[in-house]
């Protein structure tokens, strides 16, 4: 199984900075961020050299946006542009695309799904030659509402894009904020994870007690090993899936610098979440 990180927390800084960095600290590889460090499909191929020449397995690269936006005019380029940089991805070689289905306001729950799954096997079937697969976060979104995010979402996209190629980058720290088991929902897609975040989630049960779940400040994003989740018993649950793919550090832990400030506090997260998932990895 590989370690690596996503670049984003690191979108001030140049990606051969970030390469380097991420070579001199012992990862294995890298989940490359479209909106900081790539900007253009022309520039896929480049950056994937750029760290393919540092030892970095490129596991994946992520391009953010509203893939259901009700802007008829925006989701139309976002779509666009995410069919050239799928073809530019597979050219690279890079396994894995990963999107954000987002939801339309102005549609109902079944017209979500129906247009998110139609616009996604077109993507399967655009890239058959490369074998790309497209992988969405179970990130909730700005509202908490994107769909595809929960264990019914899967449920009702799986059904939909029946495609091994379409599958999950699957985050435990947005399952443990929003009340569902981690562990329950792991098992229930295990044969439709592609990737693995590794971002954890702090409670504090008194500021949750005052504000509400509605309320702010009773939850934060930790790095893995300093929130809720049970690490080792997470990873073995995966590892007994026949997962062996990557494991992609998301740095968004403010007591590490994040987002954008002390530069050498962001760096010393991203060692401590290495040390801290090769250490478990090694007791499994």
């Amino acid at each position: 199984m590989k370690i690596g990180f996503y670049t984003s927390t690191f979108n001030d800084r140049p990606l051969e900075e970030v390469v380097d960095f991420a070579a001199s600290a012992g990862f294995d590889a890298i989940e490359i961020d479209v909106g900081g460090h790539i900007k253009t499909p022309d520039k896929v191929r480049s950056a994937v050299a750029l760290a393919r020449e540092r030892g970095l397995f490129v596991s994946s690269i992520t391009y953010f946006g509203n893939q259901l936006d009700a802007d008829n005019a925006k989701r139309k380029d976002l779509r666009s542009r995410t069919s050239e940089f799928a073809q530019a991805i597979g050219e690279a070689g890079v396994p894995i695309l990963v999107i954000f289905p987002g939801r339309n306001d102005e549609g109902s729950d079944e017209a979500n799904y129906d247009d998110f799954a139609a616009y996604t096997n077109g993507l399967i079937a655009e890239t058959a030659t490369s074998g790309l697969i497209f992988a969405i976060e179970n990130w909730p979104g700005p509202k908490d509402n994107f769909v595809g995010t929960t264990p019914k979402g899967y449920e009702e996209l799986f059904k939909r894009i029946p495609d091994r190629r379409f599958g999950l980058e699957f985050d435990p720290s947005h399952f443990l904020r929003i009340g569902v088991d981690p562990y329950q929902a792991l098992e229930d897609v295990k044969d439709r994870i592609a990737i693995l975040h590794a971002k954890d989630t702090a409670i504090d049960p008194a500021v949750q007690q005052a504000v509400g779940y509605h309320g702010k400040g009773w939850w934060q994003y930790k790095l893995p090993g300093l929130g809720l989740l049970d690490w080792t018993k997470f990873l073995r649950q995966a590892v007994s899936y026949g997962f062996d793919g990557t494991i992609s550090i998301e740095h968004e832990d403010a007591a590490y610098g994040w987002p954008g400030k002390d530069l050498e506090a962001r760096k010393e997260g991203e060692r401590v979440g290495l040390s801290y998932l090769r250490n478990t990895l090694n007791k499994l």
